[in-house]
């Protein structure tokens, strides 16, 4: 009779896989890049769906075949593919970007987004200077006070706080710098006054919303909005930034970008702090919510966590300083009063007609692309 394997041993025999497991993946990231480096000898894009859906559909067949979830495998597979995604954006980026030794200052380079946009500038081959009283970061050069700057850069990023931001545009107009000059506020209605100095002055100037956060390492399925201030070149320079990445770049007037931002982010930050704020002062149930579990509830708790975690300041910002944002809230407001109203009493029609309108609205909406093909 053989021997059973003991726990030890099986132990040790998942602990070889995980290992081996490992070194698949690393081999795949090598292969990636040679797939990066064959893409953009040949200028095929970065990102092939028909090929993906293939490889997807090929796996879940494997896994059935093997007695593994395909929807495991899926997951898995998708992780890969969104890091060699990844891979290859980077190095796309890296290798076809517009720097070419062009010197880029960003103002408070230091904070998350700032860091990011340095970063993201060193790799296509600017030399980026931040300048930021908190202190460098690595590879980049530094000055506390960018005021005591010449102002000589081909590029100039101003990734302040928003309060900050309009300042600093007032005080740009009156340097009147020779580069090209755009912020990255989420909201631009703060900023009219000293946007437009700025245009006065003569500036190359426009003005960028990454709408991603400085955690996101791929930018496929994301946005990037330019608003149109008037100056055709401060334009496109700030699009071609992107040209070599996955993101996709929208143009549009600054009074159309908040009115939107005010649904996008304002909508959906006051739907979630208004969540969080109900569940906390419900009063005796709200220990015991916290030990509930639902699909709907968990899914809306997960965005809700992660909401409660920003900054109170900036998220303020984003709702009391938007011209627009009034407008939103009001939206929220009538549609909860109304779903009250509708519940109170017993309207079953009515209810449906909600539930059936906003179906309707939403299959109209294209599919957002977060990594997923």
């Amino acid at each position: 009779m053989t021997d059973q394997p003991t726990l030890d041993d099986l132990r040790k025999r998942l602990n070889e896989l995980d290992k081996e497991l490992i070194g698949l993946v690393a081999e795949r990231q090598r292969i990636s890049r040679e797939v990066a480096r064959a893409k953009r000898s040949t200028g095929h894009p970065t990102r092939d769906y028909r090929r993906e859906r293939d490889v997807v559909m090929g796996v879940r067949e494997a896994a059935l075949a093997q007695g593994v979830s395909p929807e495991l495998a899926e997951q898995i597979l998708r992780l890969l593919i969104r890091s060699s995604l990844a891979t290859q954006e980077h190095i796309r980026v890296g290798t076809e970007g517009s720097g070419g030794g062009r010197r880029a200052l960003v103002i408070g380079g230091r904070g998350k987004m700032g860091h990011w946009f340095a970063d993201f500038l060193s790799n296509q081959g600017y030399v980026v200077e931040i300048a930021d009283p908190a202190g460098p970061i690595e590879g980049c050069e530094h000055r506390a006070d960018w005021q005591t700057s010449p102002l000589d850069h081909d590029l100039i990023v101003v990734a302040t706080p928003l309060g900050i931001t309009a300042e600093t545009l007032h005080a740009l107009a009156l340097r009147k710098p020779a580069g090209i000059v755009f912020d990255l506020t989420s909201i631009k209605t703060p900023l009219r006054a000293g946007l437009e100095a700025l245009v006065t002055a003569g500036v190359r100037v426009t003005s960028v919303h990454p709408m991603f956060g400085p955690d996101t390492d791929l930018l496929s399925g994301r946005h990037v909005i330019f608003i149109d201030l008037g100056n055709d070149e401060a334009l496109k320079f700030a699009q071609e930034l992107f040209r070599h990445t996955m993101a996709e770049r929208v143009v549009m007037g600054l009074d159309e970008h908040d009115r939107l931002i005010a649904y996008v982010l304002g909508l959906s930050h006051a739907l979630n702090i208004a969540f969080f704020t109900a569940l906390a002062e419900s009063g005796e149930a709200a220990p015991r919510l916290a030990k509930m579990s639902s699909t709907t509830f968990d899914s809306q708790l997960d965005v809700a966590s992660r909401v409660a975690e920003e900054s109170p300041a900036l998220y303020f910002e984003i709702q009391a300083l938007n011209d627009y944002g009034t407008e939103s809230l009001t939206a929220l407001l009538f549609a909860v009063e109304r779903l009250r109203a509708i519940v109170r009493s017993q309207d079953s029609a009515g209810f449906r007609q909600m539930m059936e309108r906003g179906r309707e609205y939403l299959h109209t909406r294209p599919q957002a692309d977060h990594g997923k093909p």
